[in-house]
């Protein structure tokens, strides 16, 4: 069976936004989806910014412009989710996915089922702001949840796994990937889910 390749970021709206448009596409057209991390450096282009408990600023590093983007982008996820009938809530502060990224390797490693529930899961319950997804303990209770072997979990985050994601994340940049989420066909990288219609077209074509 056909393969297209999507890297997605669990801090990132844009990609929750994008992932059941994308797994629809595959299955209309076909194809499966190796679905794949990519961490993305938000301080890098965003800046930081962290909020306390009453959603007042207590540190931030970020300019007037970069506030303006953020504050836009939250305003159109939410907007998109509620057509979708999905729940965004902001998020206080820039969070370390890689855990969850590492969590999402092994859950492949048990097979499709366990990895699209672990998928799901993670994704709606982060954007709930019900799951830490820094938090090892919970990530392995989400991963014994979905149908993952928990044992050697903690060992090979930090090892095998962190090699594993590191691997991925420079494969994905040498092939253009600089933001999720994207969708590669071929060689051919598209970054977005505006290009869902392309890319159903490029499939359906071959």
């Amino acid at each position: 069976m056909r393969q297209i390749t999507a890297y997605s970021d669990y801090k990132s709206p844009y990609a929750y936004l994008a992932k059941d448009p994308i797994n629809r596409l595959a299955e209309e057209c076909g194809v499966v989806v190796d679905w794949l991390p990519y961490t993305l450096d938000i301080p890098a282009y965003l800046g930081s910014a962290r909020l306390g408990p009453d959603g007042r600023v207590e540190e931030e590093n970020r300019n007037a412009h970069q506030w303006r983007r953020v504050r836009y982008s939250y305003m159109d996820c939410r907007r998109q989710a509620r057509k979708a009938g999905l729940v965004i809530r902001g998020t206080q502060k820039i969070w370390n996915s890689v855990p969850a990224h590492i969590g999402m390797l092994w859950a492949k490693r048990a097979g499709a089922d366990v990895f699209h529930r672990y998928h799901d899961r993670v994704f709606e319950r982060f954007w709930k702001r019900e799951l830490d997804i820094e938090d090892i303990a919970v990530l392995e209770a989400v991963l014994g949840e979905c149908g993952a072997p928990v044992a050697g979990f903690t060992t090979y985050l930090t090892g095998e796994g962190r090699a594993e994601l590191n691997r991925v994340q420079a494969e994905a940049e040498a092939k253009g990937v600089f933001g999720v989420a994207s969708i590669l066909v071929g060689d051919e990288l598209f970054w977005g889910r505006e290009h869902l219609d392309d890319i159903r077209a490029i499939l359906l074509a071959g």
